[in-house]
């Protein structure tokens, strides 16, 4: 017996982005109460001056389902027609079930096929390469990729070594059928054996009656899960050994260095996205995100949330090649070139 196969469109590309940055600005003279730290310090360390933390109203959904009905009226997408939704998240509290499942109906995509991936950082560009993959092989005609973090939940706020750089958002993409090529192949692997430098400091077992500010159990131990990272080793990797992968990625996408129109990288650190930039040979004119600034590090929102800023100010434009590559936990990365929407 042999099967029937499905096929799909040629080409895939991203229709529409949207984002949802929090009510709450919270500056670095804010964090310096929580931490013995300066506003140079930090500026110097991250290149962040500001970042975004949720209320308590702006949830994973909330967050999620806001910016993806941007995403969907820019690409001129009705809900009904998304048949999939893949939501990157490793801020949703709840095991099970996926809040992808809950965003697709709240979106009025009740019949999609909605799961979420822990990809951490990287996961915008693995969500965009499966929709890709899902699109071309004809699984799937438009899919709603969701990359979003409420990472304050998971910050100890006494931690000198993070509590500056995590943030809170949401950022998605509408990707669908194309007549020309939208986005490029993807890069990607992993590294395992470095997970220890960003991990969750215990497993949800070990967490009892905590509270937000202290951290602390009512034994007085501190042991609410919370995100700790090896900020030198972690620097050294992604400075380094990403701008090999990006450059990876930029070859099998058929692309030049000196072609590149943009460049989006995850925002997890200003002098990262430099070093990138330097390793990768870059010409000046190319457009260069630098969201973290104003945002923090996202984690899997960050891409998503810059593309849409350098879009919205005009500084890139509809048409352009943007290499895209996100790397973290795990530790994971993946890139690709995409076509601007």
């Amino acid at each position: 017996m042999k099967l029937t196969v499905t096929s799909g469109a040629k080409y895939a590309a991203i229709l529409g982005l949207g984002g949802y940055r929090p009510r709450r600005v919270v500056d670095n003279a804010e964090i310096c109460t929580m931490i013995d730290s300066s506003d140079e310090w930090i500026r110097t360390r991250s290149g962040i001056i500001e970042r975004r933390w949720a209320s308590e109203d702006e949830t994973i959904q909330m967050m999620s389902v806001a910016a993806a009905r941007k995403a969907l009226d820019r690409a001129g997408i009705e809900p009904g027609q998304v048949d999939t939704v893949i939501v990157s998240t490793v801020t949703h509290l709840y095991q099970t079930p996926a809040v992808a499942t809950t965003i697709a109906s709240e979106l009025g995509s009740k019949s999609a096929a909605a799961f979420d991936i822990s990809a951490a950082c990287a996961g915008f560009c693995y969500g965009t390469a499966m929709a890709d993959s899902f699109i071309r092989s004809g699984a799937s005609k438009y899919v709603l990729i969701i990359g979003v973090e409420r990472l304050t939940d998971m910050t100890n706020r006494s931690d000198r070594s993070t509590v500056f750089l995590f943030a809170d958002g949401a950022g998605a993409a509408v990707i669908g059928p194309s007549d020309s090529p939208g986005i490029g192949p993807v890069v990607w692997g992993s590294d395992g054996d470095q997970a220890p430098l960003i991990q969750q400091t215990e497993p949800w077992d070990a967490a009892l009656a905590w509270d937000t500010d202290s951290y602390r159990n009512t034994a007085g131990e501190s042991n609410w899960p919370t995100l700790k990272m090896e900020g030198n080793p972690v620097f050294k990797w992604a400075s380094y050994t990403m701008a090999k992968t990006a450059a990876e990625a930029l070859d099998a996408a058929g692309v030049r260095p000196d072609e590149l129109d943009v460049f989006a990288p995850h925002q997890a650190n200003m002098r990262i996205t430099d070093a990138m930039f330097r390793a990768l040979k870059l010409p000046s004119r190319v457009v260069v995100a630098r969201d973290i600034a104003r945002q923090g590090n996202t984690s899997a929102a960050s891409i998503p949330l810059a593309i849409e800023a350098l879009l919205e100010s005009g500084e890139a434009r509809s048409g352009q090649t943007c290499l895209i590559i996100g790397f973290g936990a795990g530790l994971v990365y993946a890139g690709q070139v995409i076509v601007l929407p």
